[in-house]
């Protein structure tokens, strides 16, 4: 078992040591989950749910109203960036 010391601040963080992201496969802006059982705190890479994904996801804005109109518009806006491509001979 190794041990690992980091200070917390004023405001209650806490840094990561590097090699303890490394081992745990976390990096920037990753979110971590803290585990408590039986007095003990265990930090892990957080389990992927559907509700982590769905809050992963930043809301439209504005909202979508017209589901096939979006996707109408994003198909011509590919088909106008192949053209463009093709003009470009690079298609």
């Amino acid at each position: 078992m190794r041990e690992f010391t980091a200070s917390v601040t004023e405001r209650g963080q806490v840094t990561i040591p590097a090699e303890v992201r490394r081992l745990l496969g976390i990096s920037k802006r990753d979110k971590v989950s803290f585990v408590v059982e039986d007095g003990k705190v265990t930090v892990r890479r957080p389990r992927f749910t559907i509700e982590t994904a769905f809050m992963s996801i930043p809301a439209l804005d504005p909202p979508l109203q017209d589901v096939d109109e979006a996707i109408r518009q994003a198909k011509e806006e590919r088909a106008v960036q192949l053209i463009e491509k093709m003009r470009r001979g690079e298609a």
